[in-house]
């Protein structure tokens, strides 16, 4: 671990008043954690996705990132950038694993963390000052945790704000700390590349740099009023971070929106039943994870994505809120059939929304009561998520999941 600042505060230094916001960011979480389980893979080229011409690259590690492999690149593209590529199964349970030690430690320091991804939080320091010390001390204290904890590093944005923080811990990566005090916001956000801006992207750089905006201070040379007319409600939220306006709060939870899976499919496919097929099969784990987080849902989608990457959505609402992958896949299936299937499609997906928290879920009958098939299914449903806790995802399969089935 570093464990130095880049920008240390100092002229501008907290005041107690101010605000301190920093992003963690966990260096290439996925291959990290792959690494450290293997020691044999340090200083190696890998990454983590599925092993085949259609998977895409999911994490990759600052060794394989040397080729020029990012995530979200496909595999193929992958393999022909680096001869020697080691290629690693994702093991979500584990990476939650640690993903959990990291939150509880941020947790020890403020009640304020909003985690955004699996390996990514907001912690608001405001005002811990006179427990903890200064804020730059506290986050790097923080780094040294999260190290001795789980044996991987992190990169940190301190500031005044979750959107310079988050584009600071961009800046010294990995295992770095990059600290923006309240009184450099102002000259950070003015030399800030136009591209660095969240949410601009390639395009719209693009069009800022044909009128001359190469830095976001530049942006103020301009009237609200033009560039409001020039790019509408992205052109109003580049002045409005030009100008500063951007302290949106750190939000320690939010229940979930949804909960869904997909899949893409080895092959594209116009077959009615291996479509129906991984369908069940992601029903199943849709329904598990409802379970898991206490959850039951009335809205289910089903996802389709042709060849050409054209999707189709498709949505039924339950009159009761459900959270078993049976009633899931029927639904789902419902869905399925009154789609045209005259493209073949890759991609497959299904999700349940309109959620509400349920413990021990069960689907209730007409007048509050189960009938004998829902509680054989509640029994089935908490046989399979005990045994699956105890041994692993996969261990129990439906008979119509098995090959040739």
């Amino acid at each position: 671990m570093s464990g130095q600042a880049k920008y240390p505060a100092g002229e501008g230094e907290w005041g107690p008043n101010d605000r301190a916001i920093a992003h963690i960011d966990m260096d290439a979480f996925f291959a990290s954690v792959e690494i450290l389980d293997f020691p044999e893979l340090k200083d190696k080229p890998v990454i983590v996705g599925v092993d085949s011409d259609r998977g895409v690259v999911a994490a990759a590690s600052y060794k394989a990132r040397e080729y020029g492999i990012h995530s979200a690149m496909p595999i193929f593209q992958a393999r022909k950038r680096c001869s020697s590529l080691i290629i690693r199964p994702g093991r979500m349970k584990r990476y939650l694993e640690i993903s959990r030690v990291v939150i509880r430690l941020l947790n020890r320091f403020s009640p304020l963390v909003e985690q955004v991804s699996i390996d990514e939080a907001f912690i608001d320091l405001t005002g811990t000052g006179r427990l903890l010390g200064r804020p730059e001390r506290t986050i790097a204290a923080i780094r040294e945790e999260i190290w001795k904890n789980t044996g991987l590093t992190s990169s940190v944005g301190l500031s005044t704000s979750k959107l310079v923080a988050k584009i600071a811990s961009d800046i010294d990566k990995p295992d770095g700390m990059t600290v923006i005090p309240p009184l450099k916001v102002r000259e950070f956000l003015d030399l800030l590349p136009i591209g660095k801006v969240p949410g601009v992207g390639k395009k719209g750089e693009e069009q800022l740099r044909k009128i001359g905006i190469k830095f976001l201070g530049e942006i103020r040379s301009l009237s609200p009023e033009y560039i409001s007319a020039s790019f509408g409600k992205f052109g109003s939220r580049l002045v409005e971070i030009a100008e500063g306006n951007i302290a949106s709060p750190v939000i320690p939870y939010s229940q979930p929106k949804s909960i869904s899976n997909e899949l893409t499919l080895g092959e594209d496919t116009a077959d009615f039943q291996v479509l129906e097929k991984h369908l069940l099969a992601l029903s199943e784990k849709v329904g598990r994870r409802l379970r898991e987080n206490d959850f039951r849902g009335r809205t289910i989608t089903l996802k389709l994505k042709d060849f050409e990457h054209k999707q189709i959505t498709r949505s039924r609402t339950l009159d009761r809120p459900a959270c078993q992958g049976k009633i899931i896949f029927t639904e789902a299936r419902k869905l399925l059939v009154s789609c045209r299937l005259d493209t073949k499609k890759r991609l497959i997906g299904v999700g349940v929304s309109n959620l509400e928290p349920l413990a021990g879920c069960s689907q209730y009958s007409l007048f509050g009561e189960k009938s004998a098939e829902e509680e054989r299914w509640d029994r089935v449903d908490k046989a399979v998520d005990d045994i699956t806790r105890m041994f692993g995802s996969g261990t129990v399969k439906r008979g119509r999941l098995h090959e040739g089935s």
